[in-house]
């Protein structure tokens, strides 16, 4: 037997072997470049510090171009809109306007710090659950990211929703007055008279409207394949917003009646069930729908702005970062 002889056909052997890693290579290029961008540290000082600016900004915004109707609001499930409204508009426009944006200043003195921390807290827990949860169950992560962001800001919130309610119910004149009053009456702890129900609400609303925020957003990417621009992120944020309202709203009308009424012992309700059946009772369970057109109308304009301001905060936040960290991260949302 002869020796062994090895030929090559360069022109038909050659090309395909040394062409089918090219191909490979190029094909495998955007998948590597989203790998090295999951694999990236998890910056939570940053996030955390736009989640803050961002939230902040909205939540200061919003309440502040629709106080008035969240007044409107407090006064028809409390059962005197006739006589407060009546008070508010006495004497012209000028003293209707203060009356309906009486409080407004303490308020925001709550609101601020409360937004920032909310989104602050959510946007860097969203981000973690997206990285440790696989695609289809994005939901699960933004709802428990909403869901741990309105317990951090529970902590503002619920005084601040407290002083605001009873001055708009016409109780106190000025929040340094409500302030004052609710500690020599009450204790430190009526600053948290209705906290239980305030969660009861607000859990359920933060999960829920953030979640249908982000998952909207996320298939509206997705169909139109590309980025969403301000005029439909705040399409999407009304829509989110009126219907989670409209779902909250029997928690809210229990929230600002055990609010309004305070923690002393002569309470009308003892308790978010005696408050249930108390109002179903006497009042019929219509009641506990009452201010539910002036809900869904404030918080559906609120989640407009709201989710406006928030995403083109955090879109001029983000170009301020250094070129490296400008590049987005697909699991972001």
């Amino acid at each position: 037997m002869g020796p062994l002889t090895l030929t090559v056909d360069t022109k038909t052997s050659s090309k395909p072997h040394l062409d089918a890693p090219i191909l490979k290579m190029q094909k495998s290029k955007p998948f590597a470049s989203i790998n090295a961008q999951e694999d990236k540290p998890f910056d939570f000082l940053r996030i955390l510090f736009e989640g803050v600016i961002a939230g902040g900004t909205s939540g200061v915004v919003v309440e502040t171009a629709l106080y008035p109707i969240d007044t409107i609001k407090t006064r028809l499930q409390a059962e005197c809109f006739g006589i407060c409204f009546l008070q508010a508009a006495r004497g012209g426009g000028k003293i209707m306007l203060k009356g309906l944006y009486s409080g407004l200043a303490g308020n925001l003195a709550g609101v601020l710090p409360a937004s920032a921390l909310f989104v602050g807290v959510y946007e860097p827990t969203k981000q973690k659950l997206l990285k440790m949860f696989p695609e289809n169950l994005s939901a699960v992560a933004h709802l428990t990211a909403g869901a741990v962001g309105g317990i951090a800001a529970s902590l503002i919130r619920v005084p601040t929703e407290v002083v605001k309610q009873r001055m708009q119910t016409g109780q106190f004149t000025s929040a340094p007055d409500a302030v004052r009053l609710i500690v020599s009456r009450e204790g430190f702890k009526g600053f948290y008279a209705g906290y239980g129900s305030f969660l009861l609400r607000d859990l359920p609303f933060d999960a829920i409207q953030f979640c249908i925020y982000e998952q909207l957003r996320i298939g509206y990417r997705v169909a139109a394949q590309r980025e969403l621009n301000d005029p439909e992120n705040a399409v999407i944020g009304a829509f989110a917003g009126a219907l989670t309202g409209a779902i909250t709203t029997p928690l809210d009308v229990i929230k600002t009646r055990l609010m309004i009424q305070g923690s002393s012992s002569a309470n009308q309700y003892k308790g978010i069930v005696d408050c249930v059946s108390t109002v179903v009772r006497e009042e019929g369970p219509t009641a506990l729908l009452k201010g539910i057109g002036p809900r869904v109308l404030w918080i559906g304009i609120g989640g407009s702005i709201f989710f406006g301001v928030l995403e083109r905060t955090k879109r001029l936040l983000a170009q301020r970062r250094p070129v490296s960290d400008q590049q987005p991260n697909p699991k972001q949302d």
